[in-house]
C-alpha cells in the first residue's frame, strides 16, 4: 500500500501541506471560500513541527499493525481491504482519544468544532490520485510511495 512519507531535510516548514489538506477536505474545494466563509473550517489532518531550523509534517502513517486500530473502543477506526489505509467513521466514534493515546506519530487530531468530540486523520485523500498535500510541496519534502 502507498504510503506518504516525509523528508525532514528539505522541509522548509512553509505548511503548505496543511492548507492544502484544509482546501481538499472543505466543502468548496476553494481555498479563499475554506478560509475565509467555511464555518467551522475544517481541520488540517497534516501538522508541521517544527525545531529550530529542523521541521517535517506529521499524519497518519497507516501502519502495518496500528496501535490505533487496536485501541478504538467501538470500531470507528477501521482498515480497508485488510491491508487499505485506517479510516475513521466519525458517527461511530465516542471521543474517548484512546487512539490518541496510541498512536506513535502524533498524527491522530481531536476534532470539538461541532459539538462533538470526534477525531480528525490522514485518509489520503481516496479521491485523488495524489495525496493533496504532496502534491503542494514545492520541496518535494513529501512523498507517496510504496516501500
Amino acid at each position: 500500500m502507498k504510503r506518504v512519507y516525509p523528508r525532514e531535510e528539505v522541509c522548509m516548514g512553509c505548511k503548505l501541506c496543511e492548507v492544502a489538506c484544509i482546501v481538499e477536505h472543505s466543502l468548496s474545494k476553494d481555498i479563499i471560500k475554506a478560509y475565509k466563509e467555511e464555518r467551522p473550517r475544517t481541520l488540517s489532518r497534516a501538522r508541521v513541527e517544527e525545531e529550530g531550523p529542523v521541521s517535517f509534517s506529521i499524519m497518519c502513517r497507516h501502519c502495518i499493525d496500528p496501535e490505533c486500530l487496536e485501541a478504538c473502543i467501538t470500531g470507528a477506526l477501521y482498515r480497508v481491504n485488510g491491508d487499505g489505509p485506517v479510516l475513521v467513521d466519525p458517527r461511530r466514534c465516542v471521543g474517548c482519544w484512546m487512539c490518541v493515546m496510541a498512536c506513535p506519530y502524533g498524527s491522530i487530531e481531536l476534532d470539538s468544532r461541532n459539538g462533538r468530540r470526534v477525531i480528525s486523520k490522514c485518509d489520503l485523500c481516496p479521491d485523488r490520485r495524489m495525496p493533496a498535500c504532496v502534491d503542494a510541496c514545492p520541496n518535494r519534502a513529501l512523498f507517496y510511495e510504496e516501500r
